[in-house]
């Protein structure tokens, strides 16, 4: 499977002034990597479902807090 987290470099200006970020990151949403949903995807439990946030596995996406905090995901 294709990683959901995407890295990109952006433009750091000789007289920016502020320190730059060199690397930002970001998530890229997991329905982009089905062309279709394929019929009897397998499926999380109600309760599990409503803690995930979604009723299928193969749609999850996690979010991982920790990213902003190493001058990584802001934007």
């Amino acid at each position: 499977m294709h990683s959901q987290t995407r890295d990109y470099f952006p433009y750091v200006g000789p007289f920016d002034p502020c320190p730059p970020i060199r690397v930002k990151t970001y998530q890229v949403p997991p329905q982009l990597f089905m062309t279709f949903q394929p019929e009897n995807l397998p499926q999380y439990s109600p309760m599990e479902a409503l803690r995930l946030g979604t009723l299928w596995p193969a749609l999850f996406s996690p979010y991982d807090p920790r990213l902003s905090h190493l001058g990584r995901g802001h934007s």
